[in-house]
């Protein structure tokens, strides 16, 4: 099920200039701004390009419900509808290809706004209104003890970074580097954890 370097730039080509749910940002727009940030703050290279991947999830979905012949969505449920799950959608495609420290994060990045909601006051004020609608599809702020059980797990505080990101990378005309630098960043990391052999 892994995905080749090719099916990335693939999906970025077919799906990258669909919208990002009903914010002011392109699906492209929205991941080139969360990795520009991560690069911004000094992150390591794997978070970089887990913020440029995680939001995969919704490309894939877009690819499969246009397999399916599906009404489009633009990979973000529509208001009144559920929670699409994208954060678990792109983990079977990337874990054979990408190392933890970069799949990681993507799969914790839905559940670290959970926890942000429990430990940051001023968190949920910052949100805007489709990432508040979406917090109650994923399940709402977590108590003290789920958030005290999710800053426990293996790269929490990678996915609250990345989370922090996400929700910064909204920004109408916001001026990033192009695809192919992040591209480039996340085809070294592909070859290093693959041994730069074709995945399959």
């Amino acid at each position: 099920m892994a995905l080749e370097l090719e099916d990335i730039r693939a999906l970025f080509d077919a799906y990258g200039s669909r919208a990002y749910g009903n914010e002011d940002v392109t699906q492209l727009e929205h991941a080139l701004q969360t990795a520009y940030l991560a690069e911004s703050e000094a992150a390591d290279r794997a978070l970089i390009v887990a913020a440029f991947l995680h939001d995969l999830g919704h490309l894939i979905g877009m690819s499969k419900q246009e397999a399916d012949g599906a009404p489009r969505t633009d990979g973000v449920s529509p208001f009144g509808t559920g929670d699409d799950l994208h954060q678990y959608v792109a983990l079977p495609f990337l874990r054979p290809v990408f190392p933890s420290a970069v799949v990681d994060p993507i799969g914790l990045h839905v559940e670290a706004k959970r926890c942000l909601c429990a430990i940051d006051p001023t968190y949920r004020s910052k949100l805007s209104p489709l990432s508040i609608h979406t917090l109650e599809l994923q399940g709402g702020t977590y108590t003290q003890d789920e958030a005290d059980a999710f800053q426990s797990r293996p790269f929490a505080s990678d996915a609250m970074r990345l989370r922090r990101w996400d929700d910064a990378a909204k920004v109408p005309g916001a001026k990033t580097p192009p695809f192919e630098h992040y591209f480039s960043m996340l085809s070294e990391i592909y070859a290093q954890s693959t041994g730069g052999r074709a995945a399959h």
